[in-house]
C-alpha cells in the first residue's frame, strides 16, 4: 500500500523517511510503517522491528525482541512499560509462518486476510538511546493460534479490526488488554510459497504466490 493510501487509512500523518513499499520479505531489523498516537494526532512513522529494551548496552546485547506475548507482556521488564504506554499499530497484507518436511527442510506459507484487507498488527515500542543516535524499535504482539492458522504455528500475531484501533492506540481510555486475542478461525487463509523466501536476499511479488 502507498504511504498516502496508508496514511489516508489510518488518518495519519505521515514521516519524512518511511522505508521503502512494497517489502515481500521484511525481516527483522528492518524498519517498518506502525501508526502512533501523540497528543490527539495520529502518525505514521517508521521503526525497527527488534525491540531493544533500555538496558541492552548494544543493539546485539540480548535476544532479537522481534515478538512479545500477550500472555506475559504485562509483567516482562522488557515490555511491561510499553505495553501501557507505548502501544502502536503495524500494517502489512500478510506474513510468514513455517512447517518442516519429514527431512527437516524449512517450507514458508504465506498468511493473510481472508478478505484481502490489510492486517494490523498489534505492536508495542520504545527509543533506545545507547548508540549514536537513538533507535525507535517495535515488537508484534503474539498470542496462541486459533484453529486453523495452528496446523501451521501454535502462534499468531494479534491482529486488530478498525473499530479497535483506537483502543489499542490509548485514544479511547483503558482496557486494551482485552484486545489480545487470536483473530476469528476464518479471519486468515494461507499458502504454501517458494523456499527463496528463506533468505533475507529474496524479494519482489513472486515470493508471495502460491506453489
Amino acid at each position: 500500500m502507498p504511504d498516502d493510501a496508508m496514511a489516508a487509512l489510518f488518518k495519519a500523518t505521515p514521516a519524512n523517511d518511511l522505508p521503502p513499499v512494497p517489502n515481500y520479505n521484511v525481516c527483522p531489523t528492518n524498519q517498518v510503517h506502525t501508526i502512533i498516537s501523540s497528543d490527539s494526532t495520529r502518525h505514521l512513522r517508521p521503526m525497527r522491528w527488534g525491540f531493544l529494551p533500555h538496558w541492552y548496552k548494544t543493539t546485539n546485547a540480548g535476544p532479537l525482541l522481534i515478538n512479545a506475548r500477550a500472555e506475559t507482556i504485562a509483567e516482562k521488564p522488557a515490555f511491561k512499560s510499553a505495553c501501557r504506554e507505548r502501544r502502536c499499530l503495524i500494517p502489512a497484507t500478510g506474513f510468514y509462518e513455517w512447517t518442516k518436511d519429514e527431512d527437516g527442510n524449512r517450507l514458508p506459507w504465506y498468511i493473510h486476510a481472508s478478505d484481502d484487507s490489510p492486517l494490523v498488527f498489534a505492536g508495542i515500542w520504545q527509543t533506545w538511546d545507547k548508540g549514536e543516535t537513538p533507535l525507535i524499535t517495535c515488537a508484534i504482539v503474539t498470542t496462541a493460534a486459533n484453529t486453523s492458522m495452528s496446523a501451521i504455528h501454535h502462534r499468531m500475531p494479534v491482529t486488530l479490526a478498525a473499530q479497535d484501533w483506537s483502543l489499542w492506540l490509548g485514544e479511547s481510555g483503558k482496557g486494551a488488554a482485552a484486545l489480545m486475542h487470536a483473530a476469528p478461525k476464518n479471519a486468515l487463509k494461507f499458502h504454501r510459497v517458494d523456499p527463496q523466501v528463506n533468505s533475507n536476499k529474496a524479494h519482489g511479488p513472486g515470493l508471495i504466490q502460491a506453489l
